[in-house]
């Protein structure tokens, strides 16, 4: 084989690689928001994927997805609960509590989606490190993928919008810290979770071998809810052969 014959093929081999763990990433952004947000009982929210044409991604782009994850390649547009942070959570627990106790469920309520956005942020670049690591048949675990690490997954930006969101919740780097470390700890279940993972994983799927730009909220929706509702059948006849 010809040298730029095996340059080419190295050069697709890499691409390939490369839209696989953007599609893992975008799909755990999207199970995030609608299963984790769904499991926390909080209001759906919209949410599409955007796709750039693959034909039209560049070395250049692929080395900016991998250090930055700067939106060259896909996004999920919308998803987020809270879309204007407030200064200070505590200011506003304040003022909304100050003549009326009944607005303690609003304070939860918007407590809950605040941490949900962050989490859903952070399951982004845990799904593409899962992945990676099962492609490499290596462990995945704390130790292997922390906080740290999610930089390696395109997750830079990702942590910087979870850090914009924390600067709100404390002025306490510590208190921000130790935030940070329990959502990521939830995220990660979250991804672990069998179910969790087979959703995102089919989505993946979906979204490697489709040739859509756009993919819409409620064809998302509906694969992820399918998704669960098979595996859990499946697990639940399993169980009862067991049983039986």
């Amino acid at each position: 084989m010809k040298r730029n014959k095996i340059i080419e093929v190295l050069d697709l081999d890499k691409l390939t690689e490369h839209k696989q763990r953007v599609a893992f990433h975008e799909a755990g952004h999207a199970a995030g928001i609608h299963l984790n947000n769904k499991a926390r009982k909080l209001p759906p929210v919209f949410f599409k994927i955007i796709f750039k044409d693959m034909g039209g991604v560049t070395d250049a782009d692929v080395m900016a997805y991998q250090t930055t994850h700067d939106d060259c390649i896909a996004r999920v547009e919308g998803g987020r609960l809270i879309e204007s942070l407030p200064p200070s959570i505590d200011s506003l627990v304040r003022e909304l509590t100050k003549h009326n106790d009944a607005m303690m469920q609003l304070v939860k309520d918007y407590t809950t989606a605040f941490e949900a956005d962050i989490i859903n942020l952070l399951i982004g670049p845990l799904a593409e490190a899962k992945h990676v690591a099962e492609t490499d048949d290596e462990l995945f675990n704390h130790q292997l993928v922390n906080l740290k690490a999610l930089k390696n997954y395109g997750g830079s930006s990702d942590l910087a919008l979870a850090n914009e969101y924390l600067q709100s919740f404390s002025t306490d780097k510590q208190q921000r810290d130790e935030k940070l470390d329990e959502l990521f700890s939830i995220a990660f279940d979250f991804v672990n979770n069998d179910a969790n993972w087979a959703a995102i994983t089919q989505l993946a799927e979906y979204i490697r071998g489709g040739s859509k730009n756009i993919i819409d909220c409620e064809e998302i929706v509906s694969m992820l809810d399918q998704s669960v509702d098979h595996f859990q059948n499946r697990r639940s006849v399993a169980r009862h052969h067991h049983n039986g």
